[in-house]
Protein backbone atom coordinates (compact mmCIF):
# COMPACT_ATOMS: atom_id res chain seq x y z
CA UNK A 1 0.00 0.00 0.00
CA UNK A 2 1.65 3.38 -1.31
CA UNK A 3 1.47 6.56 0.98
CA UNK A 4 -1.55 7.92 -0.72
CA UNK A 5 -3.33 5.17 -0.51
CA UNK A 6 -2.04 4.54 3.23
CA UNK A 7 -3.58 8.23 3.57
CA UNK A 8 -6.83 7.61 2.02
CA UNK A 9 -7.89 4.81 4.49
CA UNK A 10 -6.95 6.93 7.52
CA UNK A 11 -9.38 10.10 5.77
CA UNK A 12 -12.30 7.22 5.12
CA UNK A 13 -11.75 6.26 9.16
CA UNK A 14 -12.48 9.95 9.45
CA UNK A 15 -15.46 9.39 7.50
CA UNK A 16 -16.64 6.60 8.86
CA UNK A 17 -16.49 8.64 12.55
CA UNK A 18 -18.54 11.49 10.86
CA UNK A 19 -21.33 8.99 9.46
CA UNK A 20 -22.05 8.72 13.11
CA UNK A 21 -21.84 12.08 14.08
CA UNK A 22 -25.20 14.80 13.74
CA UNK A 23 -24.72 16.81 10.20
CA UNK A 24 -26.87 20.16 10.28
CA UNK A 25 -30.09 19.21 8.75
CA UNK A 26 -31.09 16.20 7.73
CA UNK A 27 -27.73 15.12 6.14
CA UNK A 28 -25.62 12.70 6.72
CA UNK A 29 -22.92 9.86 5.04
CA UNK A 30 -24.98 8.63 2.10
CA UNK A 31 -21.50 6.93 0.27
CA UNK A 32 -20.65 3.10 1.31
CA UNK A 33 -17.27 3.07 2.83
CA UNK A 34 -16.00 1.01 -0.31
CA UNK A 35 -17.67 3.38 -2.63
CA UNK A 36 -16.05 6.18 -1.20
CA UNK A 37 -12.77 4.47 -0.82
CA UNK A 38 -12.61 4.32 -4.60
CA UNK A 39 -13.36 8.05 -5.10
CA UNK A 40 -11.27 9.34 -3.14
CA UNK A 41 -8.50 7.21 -4.27
CA UNK A 42 -9.31 8.23 -8.04
CA UNK A 43 -6.79 10.37 -9.72
CA UNK A 44 -9.70 12.03 -11.49
CA UNK A 45 -10.78 13.36 -8.21
CA UNK A 46 -7.63 15.68 -8.53
CA UNK A 47 -6.37 18.73 -10.28
CA UNK A 48 -2.61 19.94 -11.00
CA UNK A 49 -1.94 22.98 -10.02
CA UNK A 50 -1.75 24.13 -13.90
CA UNK A 51 -4.67 22.53 -14.80
CA UNK A 52 -6.20 24.99 -11.96
CA UNK A 53 -4.02 27.87 -13.27
CA UNK A 54 -5.60 27.53 -16.83
CA UNK A 55 -8.85 28.05 -15.11
CA UNK A 56 -8.01 31.29 -13.20
CA UNK A 57 -6.15 32.73 -16.52
CA UNK A 58 -9.47 31.46 -18.64
CA UNK A 59 -11.94 32.69 -15.67
CA UNK A 60 -13.61 29.55 -16.12
CA UNK A 61 -17.10 30.02 -14.71
CA UNK A 62 -17.54 26.17 -14.06
CA UNK A 63 -14.99 26.45 -11.77
CA UNK A 64 -15.30 27.34 -7.95
CA UNK A 65 -12.05 27.31 -6.14
CA UNK A 66 -12.58 26.88 -2.55
CA UNK A 67 -9.44 28.21 0.18
CA UNK A 68 -10.06 25.62 3.07
CA UNK A 69 -6.97 27.86 5.34
CA UNK A 70 -8.02 30.60 7.61
CA UNK A 71 -9.92 33.98 7.45
CA UNK A 72 -6.25 35.45 8.32
CA UNK A 73 -4.29 33.27 6.22
CA UNK A 74 -6.71 34.10 2.87
CA UNK A 75 -6.85 37.84 3.06
CA UNK A 76 -3.24 37.59 3.65
CA UNK A 77 -2.54 35.52 0.22
CA UNK A 78 -4.57 33.90 -1.61
CA UNK A 79 -5.47 32.23 -5.43
CA UNK A 80 -7.51 34.75 -7.77
CA UNK A 81 -11.16 34.02 -7.79
CA UNK A 82 -10.87 31.89 -4.66
CA UNK A 83 -13.61 31.76 -1.91
CA UNK A 84 -12.43 31.44 1.78
CA UNK A 85 -14.66 28.53 3.55
CA UNK A 86 -11.99 27.74 6.41
CA UNK A 87 -12.00 23.87 7.02
CA UNK A 88 -12.65 24.02 10.82
CA UNK A 89 -16.14 26.02 9.66
CA UNK A 90 -16.73 23.42 6.86
CA UNK A 91 -20.02 21.32 9.26
CA UNK A 92 -21.35 24.79 10.42
CA UNK A 93 -23.53 25.08 8.29
CA UNK A 94 -24.74 22.26 5.54
CA UNK A 95 -22.03 22.01 3.23
CA UNK A 96 -24.22 21.27 -0.03
CA UNK A 97 -25.03 24.99 0.57
CA UNK A 98 -21.72 25.95 -1.21
CA UNK A 99 -20.98 23.04 -2.95
CA UNK A 100 -24.50 21.48 -4.64
CA UNK A 101 -24.57 23.30 -7.70
CA UNK A 102 -24.13 20.27 -10.09
CA UNK A 103 -22.85 22.50 -12.61
CA UNK A 104 -19.91 23.50 -10.63
CA UNK A 105 -16.66 22.00 -9.89
CA UNK A 106 -15.78 22.94 -6.68
CA UNK A 107 -12.20 22.77 -6.19
CA UNK A 108 -10.62 22.92 -2.41
CA UNK A 109 -7.13 23.71 -1.59
CA UNK A 110 -5.41 24.36 1.68
CA UNK A 111 -1.54 24.30 2.06
CA UNK A 112 -0.79 21.02 1.55
CA UNK A 113 -2.86 18.17 0.92
CA UNK A 114 -4.20 17.22 4.33
CA UNK A 115 -7.36 19.45 4.88
CA UNK A 116 -8.16 19.46 1.20
CA UNK A 117 -8.40 15.80 2.08
CA UNK A 118 -10.46 15.80 4.81
CA UNK A 119 -13.12 18.14 2.87
CA UNK A 120 -12.98 15.99 -0.18
CA UNK A 121 -14.42 12.59 1.97
CA UNK A 122 -16.86 15.10 3.39
CA UNK A 123 -18.14 16.25 0.54
CA UNK A 124 -18.02 12.73 -1.09
CA UNK A 125 -19.40 10.95 2.00
CA UNK A 126 -22.06 13.35 1.64
CA UNK A 127 -22.78 12.69 -1.88
CA UNK A 128 -21.33 16.28 -2.96
CA UNK A 129 -19.75 14.33 -6.36
CA UNK A 130 -19.05 17.86 -7.73
CA UNK A 131 -15.64 18.41 -5.99
CA UNK A 132 -11.90 17.92 -6.10
CA UNK A 133 -9.17 18.60 -4.93
CA UNK A 134 -5.96 20.73 -6.13
CA UNK A 135 -3.07 18.62 -5.59
CA UNK A 136 -0.01 19.58 -3.46
CA UNK A 137 -2.15 22.88 -2.41
CA UNK A 138 -0.57 26.36 -1.91
CA UNK A 139 2.36 24.75 -1.42
CA UNK A 140 2.65 23.52 -5.10
CA UNK A 141 1.40 26.34 -6.30
CA UNK A 142 4.29 28.44 -5.05
CA UNK A 143 6.58 25.98 -6.13
CA UNK A 144 5.02 25.15 -9.73
CA UNK A 145 3.75 28.65 -10.65
CA UNK A 146 5.43 31.39 -8.93
CA UNK A 147 8.69 29.85 -9.34
CA UNK A 148 8.66 29.35 -13.43
CA UNK A 149 11.03 30.64 -14.92
CA UNK A 150 12.68 29.21 -18.80
CA UNK A 151 16.19 28.81 -19.20
CA UNK A 152 17.68 27.31 -22.31
CA UNK A 153 17.49 28.08 -26.20
CA UNK A 154 14.74 25.82 -27.54
CA UNK A 155 11.24 25.73 -26.12
CA UNK A 156 8.71 23.09 -27.92
CA UNK A 157 4.95 24.28 -28.42
CA UNK A 158 3.78 22.02 -25.64
CA UNK A 159 6.72 23.45 -22.98
CA UNK A 160 5.64 27.22 -24.23
CA UNK A 161 2.18 26.77 -24.07
CA UNK A 162 2.30 25.91 -20.05
CA UNK A 163 5.28 28.09 -19.73
CA UNK A 164 2.80 31.14 -20.91
CA UNK A 165 0.04 29.63 -18.52
CA UNK A 166 1.96 29.58 -15.39
CA UNK A 167 3.48 32.97 -16.57
CA UNK A 168 -0.07 34.92 -16.62
CA UNK A 169 -1.43 32.90 -13.58
CA UNK A 170 1.84 34.26 -11.88
CA UNK A 171 1.04 37.61 -12.63
CA UNK A 172 -2.54 37.41 -11.87
CA UNK A 173 -1.66 36.23 -8.22
CA UNK A 174 1.05 38.96 -7.32
CA UNK A 175 -0.97 41.39 -9.05
CA UNK A 176 -4.49 40.43 -6.84
CA UNK A 177 -2.30 39.94 -3.94
CA UNK A 178 -0.52 43.02 -3.81
CA UNK A 179 -3.72 45.17 -3.76
CA UNK A 180 -4.77 46.75 -0.26
CA UNK A 181 -7.55 44.53 1.78
CA UNK A 182 -9.59 47.71 1.04
CA UNK A 183 -9.25 46.81 -3.01
CA UNK A 184 -8.76 43.27 -2.77
CA UNK A 185 -12.34 43.05 -1.04
CA UNK A 186 -13.99 44.97 -3.73
CA UNK A 187 -12.10 43.23 -6.65
CA UNK A 188 -13.36 40.07 -5.08
CA UNK A 189 -16.96 41.35 -4.99
CA UNK A 190 -16.52 42.96 -8.70
CA UNK A 191 -15.78 39.67 -9.56
CA UNK A 192 -18.81 38.19 -7.54
CA UNK A 193 -21.46 40.96 -9.33
CA UNK A 194 -20.06 40.30 -12.79
CA UNK A 195 -20.75 36.21 -12.14
CA UNK A 196 -24.46 36.43 -11.31
CA UNK A 197 -24.66 39.24 -14.70
CA UNK A 198 -23.43 36.46 -16.24
CA UNK A 199 -25.78 33.95 -14.66
CA UNK A 200 -29.03 36.11 -15.21
CA UNK A 201 -28.79 37.54 -11.94
CA UNK A 202 -28.98 40.95 -10.34
CA UNK A 203 -26.88 43.10 -8.40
Amino acid sequence: MNTREKFSVGLLVLGLILALLPLSGSRSFTVRPQKLLSEVLDDNTYFTVDQVAKFIISEDSSVQIIDLRTREEFSAVNIPGSINVPYSKLLDNDPGSILNNGKTRNIFYSNGDFDSNYALVIARGLNLKNTYVMKGGLNEWFYTVMNSNFSGQRISARENALFETRTRAKKMFSEMNSLPDSLKLKFIQSKHIAAKKLDGGCE
